[in-house]
């Protein structure tokens, strides 16, 4: 049975049912249950926050501050925390408020999590979930607004997850918190309240499956995360014009579903990618780069990239809208493969 239901609230549904069928599972994060230790003064505060976003809220009443635990403003300490319990059975889930503090854990997520099933000979696994917050268009700055796919992608060891819809991020999530490898999980603040009809019971999609969000046989649109949804606009303005755009949704970056993207480009003949992040070194890149290499006799027109700027993401409101990738723009970038191909 499905239901209509939010991205925040699916994985906050993901993170319920498996927290009750594995006690295991610990959550740990700056904000996600408010009031700690003083529950005796202010019972009220008890679990009023659930995080930042709120994607948290509730389950503090039912697990308790055992299982649900708020941390220090200090990413180093909690990540690597959680690294180690995870060596001794502890499956944690960790929130980090915003992808943009990255810096401050990335020396345990890159030499330790990453490596230490390799450096072990696989005698060992890292379980833990990293839950952060990416996406610009919020207006929160420089410091809380970027993309930062391609940095965990970049590293082997790490599996990375940004879903776009509700039922992916559920069915993710539960895939991700069931892997015995560190998943970083990647949620669009701009995403969580877009709603989509999701199963109650709990279910898993594969990582490394992409999902093709619209059919079509004229060009491949590769959409990353909140940009599928770019994709999808500018592909019906397209139909209008007689352009019908595949739009393929990655979901997952590492693993990446290599063979879904190159059939639809050696179907179609066309690579458009968009991408929110900054152009140099993205995932976008990467994406052209496959094509490239393994389907470049199918291309009948040079691939185009639709992305941010290299540029830090601007607090000014008309600068930060002209930063982010619009269906406009991808319109034209397709439109601009056939006219070369006219010319």
């Amino acid at each position: 049975m499905t239901r209509m239901l939010n991205i925040k609230d699916a994985i906050n549904e993901a993170l319920r049912q498996e927290m009750e069928a594995d006690s295991r599972i610990v959550l740990m994060g700056e904000d996600i249950a408010g009031g700690a230790g003083r529950d005796d003064i202010y019972p009220e505060a008890a679990d009023c926050w659930g995080g930042v976003f709120g994607v948290t809220k509730g389950l503090l009443g039912q697990f308790g501050r055992k299982r649900v635990v708020d941390t220090a403003i200090a990413e180093t300490g909690f990540v690597g925390a959680a690294i180690g319990a995870s060596l001794v059975g502890v499956r944690p889930i960790v929130e980090i408020m915003f992808v943009d503090f990255i810096g401050t854990s990335f020396d345990q997520l890159l030499n330790h999590a990453a490596k230490l099933r390799y450096l072990y000979g696989g005698k060992v696994s890292v379980p833990i979930v990293v839950r952060t917050v990416t996406g610009a268009g919020f207006r929160a700055g420089a410091e809380h607004s970027q993309t930062l796919y391609s940095l965990y992608t970049h590293v082997p060891g790490l599996k990375v997850v940004a879903p776009s819809t509700a039922a992916d991020a559920k069915g993710l999530m539960i895939s991700a918190i069931r892997d015995p490898d560190p998943v970083i999980f990647m949620e669009h603040k701009r995403l969580y309240l877009l709603e989509d009809e999701v199963p109650e019971e709990p279910y898993t999609i594969p990582l490394g499956v992409a999902r093709i969000a619209r059919e079509g046989n004229d060009v491949t649109i590769v959409g990353v995360q909140k940009m599928v949804h770019t994709a999808l606009e500018a592909a019906e303005s397209l139909s209008k014009h007689g352009i019908e755009a595949e739009v393929i949704d990655p979901r997952t970056y590492s693993p990446l579903d290599e063979n879904t993207i190159i059939g639809s480009v050696e179907k179609t003949g066309r690579l458009v990618i968009v991408d929110e992040s900054h152009p140099r070194c993205s995932l976008a890149t990467d994406i052209s780069a496959l094509v490239a290499d393994k389907a470049f006799g199918a291309l009948l027109s040079p691939i185009r990239m639709v992305t941010g700027a290299h540029t830090p993401v601007p607090f000014s409101p008309p600068l930060e809208d002209a930063y982010i990738p619009t269906p406009a723009r991808v319109v034209e970038a397709v439109k601009g493969q056939f006219e070369m191909a006219t010319t």
